[in-house]
Formats: C-alpha cells, structure tokens, sequence
C-alpha cells in the first residue's frame, strides 16, 4: 500500500471524527480506511488510534504522526502546485480557523461569497476558541485576535478590537453611576471565561505601573457570548466584551459602553498563514479576497462602538 494515500485517509479519518466519515468522504468503504490506518501503524510499530464502536482518539504517538503526517501533505500539494504554475486556478480544500464569534459574524458572509467566486475552491471552516497551530494541525488560514509573538507565519493585518466594558441604559440608569473601574464592585456582573469568571483587569492608573485588578461576585456566569450580549441587553447587569461583539446593540442604542478612559490598549487582528503558503493559488486567493472586506468590516464596527 502507498504510504502517503494511507496517511491522506489516516488524516481525512481525524477531520471527519470516524472512520465511516472518512469512508464517506473519501469514496472508499470502511474495510479499506480500516486496512490504511492498519498499514501505517504496522509501519510505525505502533498503535495511532484508539477505537471503539462509536468514536476514535489519537494515541500519543497518533499525535505526533498526525501533526507530521499534515506537515507532509501539505508541502507535497505544494511542490505540486508550484509545479503547475503560479497561474493554476484555485482550487481544493481550504481550511480556515477562526474564534467562534468571528467566525459567526464577521467570516461566514465572505466566505459564502468566495466559495460563489471560487466555485472549485472547498472551505472547512473551524471555530474555536483556543490557540490553534497552523501547521500541526493543517491550517492554511486563521483569523487571530491578539498580540502575535515573533514566529514564521506570515501575518496580515485587517484591523483591531477594543475590550469594552458595556451595559443596557436601563440598568445605568436604575444603578449607581460607573467612572471607574472600583466602581464595579457594586455591580451586577455578567462574566465569561475568556473575559475573566471573577475578576476583570485595568491598566495602571496614572503614575502607577501596577494594574488595576477588580474582583467580584458574579451574578450570571455563561459561556456564550451571544447569551451574556443578551441578558445585558435585557437590563441584568455589565459584561465585557470585545467591541465587536456589541457593536450592533451599541450602534442601536440597547447596550452603552462605559469606562472608556480606562481600556487596555486595543488587540490587532490579523490573518495568518504558514510560510510558504501564499503561494498556493487557493491560499493567495482567500487572502486576497477576505482581507479588504474585513478590514472594511472592522473599520466599521470600530465607528459604531466610537459613537461616531
């Protein structure tokens, strides 16, 4: 059996979570994944995946194999579209990352639009709320929202968020006024994970280099920005939030943003992509397509959380 087309269904059979949606997927019946993944792991003289009736999970040495497996994939499509010519047509399967609600809001629109534009051009677009490696785990595009450390990714910028602190104007209105950050402690609170449970930050106040740290006790704990956005809509407390996040409600009046003198700095956004992958028509194509109209987006929702 030829390896690489093993690891292509060892790979194809982690995307779709099974070995029947490998099956499927690939056009081949379940004996013949079965007996690939069987080939690779007499190969390597050791188990990849654990099995049972109804899931599969990567063994440790899996993990390793797989990311390795990606990494050679994903430099064979290249060698072979390098190959073929910088003007070859787009085409294949595309995989993007991208937080949940960014994912939601601000990509899924461009990406109906350029799978219309690029009828040869497939996307798996996965959302996620955690750090993602692009090449372990083959990605060939990711939405990032943060300060990036140096590394060998290629990063385009396409705008930046601000962390807002935000409440309906009939929750202001019912309590005690917010002018800065200690006045929070005689609030209702609306938290997330990602924002913090039971404590929110500040930057240092003037002459200080220490940061001003606010505890509290929570009165609604979600772990969907779409549910806290609401129950601070509906008047139960503050929350915080990316500005992108709220920028609807703020835009129409439900929610007000406060503390604006005491945010942190705001976060870039960028698209990134392995070294290397420009060069792949598909790759250079999305890039090319999604970067004016996110950074038309953003500039947008950044006038509508300005009051502009």
């Amino acid at each position: 059996m030829d390896r690489i087309d093993a690891m292509k269904v060892f790979v194809a059979t982690l995307d779709e979570g099974s070995l029947a949606g490998a099956s499927r997927r690939l056009g081949r019946s379940p004996a013949a994944v079965s007996r690939a993944i069987a080939f690779l792991e007499a190969h390597v003289g050791s188990p990849l995946l654990h099995r049972t009736t109804r899931t599969i999970k990567l063994s440790e040495a899996g993990e390793r194999y797989a990311a390795a497996c990606r990494r050679i994939l994903t430099d064979l499509e290249e060698a072979d579209l390098l190959v073929a010519g910088e003007r070859s047509a787009p085409r294949g399967l595309l995989n993007i990352t991208a937080p949940v609600a960014a994912g939601q809001d601000l990509l899924r629109a461009i990406l109906d639009d350029f799978i219309d534009a690029y009828p040869a051009v497939s996307v798996r677009l996965h959302m996620l709320d955690r750090p993602v490696s692009l090449i372990d785990e083959g990605i060939d595009v990711a939405l990032r929202i943060a300060h990036l450390p140096d590394s060998t990714l290629v990063a385009i910028p396409v705008g930046e968020v601000r962390r807002v602190v935000a409440a309906s104007p009939r929750y202001l209105s019912k309590h005690p006024r917010i002018r800065e950050p200690a006045d929070l402690a005689e609030h209702q609170i609306i938290s997330m994970t990602h924002f913090g449970l039971d404590s929110w930050s500040f930057p240092p106040t003037e002459g200080s280099t220490v940061p001003q740290v606010v505890h509290f006790s929570p009165r609604l704990i979600v772990n969907s920005i779409d549910a806290a956005v609401a129950s601070a809509v509906e008047g139960r407390g503050v929350t915080r939030m990316f500005s992108y996040h709220v920028a609807q409600q703020v835009k129409g009046g439900q929610l007000r943003i406060v503390l604006r003198d005491s945010e942190h700095a705001p976060l870039p956004v960028h698209l990134l992509t392995p070294h290397g992958r420009l060069s792949v028509p598909k790759v250079r194509a999305f890039v090319d397509f999604a970067t004016p109209r996110l950074r038309r987006q953003f500039k947008q929702l950044q006038r509508a959380t300005n009051g502009d």
